[in-house]
């Protein structure tokens, strides 16, 4: 929109612009032309869009030809957004951002995200949108220019400090150019600035206790221009040697530390957790053949070397509300690194069955205990990796504490959610994941056995309809 149509607009629908509301109406085209340039949105893409207010950065959005799903939290203006975008692939949410939940959005295609985000909220935003793991790939928004620059900050320089440490360790982040108050109906009262975000890959950058380091960060900042030695000699008993391994001088300050510097400083005064625990290649596994009779046991790397049948558990985890635990593997993983997969899982061990290694594996993986259920078995196949799988379910609401070896991220995902990413995007989860996913899908859809879709596996059939007696375990036929 020009100018003059923004203004008479805003008269049409009683808007009168609200500062705390960060009610600033972009008016230059050629501006919101290029910020959805610099996104590189296409139709393969899925936009985010914060504070659309009257679509100057929706409309550009659209023409790319991506779908587009606002969040406004004024109602009369999300009203004139639906009425103005009836017709076009966009979604108006009458709500505030910080209220939105972006794990909705890992079925859908690659997010980008897109803003001219309120001055006041716009750091708890970024914290909130990019905390790991995001479904944002991408982002370009609009920021007071202040902000900007110091979330873009480089070491030694002004702008330099907490914040800019705190989200660079979820993001990278790129100062674009500066934007002039006039843009903007009615004009706010300092510059702008736009700025490019790409979150952090996993194995980006190195291992290291965040909470310690965000400790020493606070606390080195605390005085700006007191040197490090000095602020943090509780935590650093030799700080000249730990300068020199870390490569920064004896008198540096807070400001001086790039944040490879402050994650080496954190890992000198604690090592990050071992990464190996629970992927012992020596371990031992149960061997069975293809009736799931123990036949003798194997380390770990000859059962996944030789493709050797094995047991397995899978456990699903659901809150209170309904919704599944779902875990993301570490990349440490010797299969399926970086994949989503059930809450927790394991192979069952030589000498174990399969409870015993639901509950161990429940306890190891999140430190919890629950009561668990037996779902069904999945027959060992090329989708399981030749395990036998016994799915279980349980409940509990948390909170997790997920073993850094085995997992990544947790969390909880509505089971429609689930159900469409696995349909849409199968390359984001273990293949295991998938074939319990499928099963408990359906063993929980309400269907007799006379009514069971013709094309069901026969091995299906077998672990749906015949629920075996529990514990029983040969076969999921019995």
């Amino acid at each position: 929109m020009k100018l003059s149509e923004i203004a008479s607009t805003l008269r049409e629908i009683r808007v009168v612009p609200v500062k705390t509301l960060g009610q600033n109406f972009l008016h230059d085209q050629n501006l919101a032309r290029w910020m959805v340039e610099q996104a590189g949105i296409s139709a393969a893409d899925v936009v985010l869009e914060i504070g659309p207010g009257l679509g100057a950065i929706t409309e550009p959005a659209l023409a790319s030809g991506a779908n587009v799903l606002a969040i406004e939290k004024d109602r009369r203006l999300a009203d004139f957004l639906r009425t103005r975008f009836a017709s076009r692939r966009c979604e108006i949410i009458h709500g505030d951002a910080l209220d939105f939940e972006a794990r909705r959005l890992f079925p859908v295609r690659p997010v980008k995200l897109l803003g001219n985000l309120p001055y006041n909220v716009a750091t708890q935003l970024l914290l909130q949108y990019f905390e790991y793991p995001t479904p944002i790939k991408l982002a370009v928004l609009m920021l007071q220019k202040e902000v900007a620059a110091r979330l873009s900050a480089a070491p030694r320089s002004k702008d330099y400090g907490i914040l800019t440490l705190v989200v660079q360790l979820q993001c990278r982040v790129e100062y674009l150019r500066t934007i002039p108050a006039s843009v903007f109906l009615p004009p706010p009262e300092v510059d702008s600035a736009f700025v490019r975000l790409r979150p952090r890959l996993p194995n980006e950058l190195p291992d290291h206790d965040r909470n310690l380091l965000l400790s020493l960060v606070r606390r080195g900042f605390s005085q700006r221009r007191k040197q490090l030695g000095k602020l943090l000699k509780e935590q650093l008993t030799d700080w000249p040697s730990i300068a020199h391994e870390i490569g920064a001088s004896v008198t540096a300050r807070a400001e001086e530390l790039s944040l490879e510097q402050w994650i080496a400083l954190a890992n000198l005064i604690q090592p990050a957790k071992a990464r190996t625990t629970g992927t012992d290649t020596d371990e031992q596994f149960a061997v069975v053949d293809e009736m799931d009779r123990v036949i003798g046991s194997a380390r770990r790397r000859e059962v996944h070397g030789n493709n050797l049948r094995h047991r397995a558990v899978h456990i699903f985890i659901f809150n209170p509300a309904g919704e599944l635990l779902l875990q993301k593997r570490s990349r440490w993983k010797d299969r399926d690194p970086n994949l989503w997969d059930s809450s927790a899982a394991g192979h069952v061990g030589a000498g174990e069955d399969y409870d015993e290694t639901a509950a161990r594996e429940l306890h190891e993986e999140l430190e919890i205990s629950a009561a668990l259920t037996p779902v069904a078995q999945l027959p060992a196949s090329e989708k399981t990796g030749g395990e036998f799988i016994w799915l279980y379910r349980g409940e509990h609401g948390g909170p997790f504490v997920p073993c850094t070896a085995e997992i990544d991220a947790v969390q909880f995902f509505a089971p429609e959610a689930i159900a469409r990413w696995v349909d849409e995007r199968p390359e984001d989860f273990a293949p295991g994941f998938i074939e319990c996913w499928r099963i408990f899908r359906l063993r929980n859809e309400p269907r007799s056995r006379s009514t069971l879709p013709l094309h069901l596996r026969e091995e299906d059939r077998l672990c749906i309809i015949s629920r075996p007696n529990f514990p029983v375990r040969n076969d999921c036929s019995q």
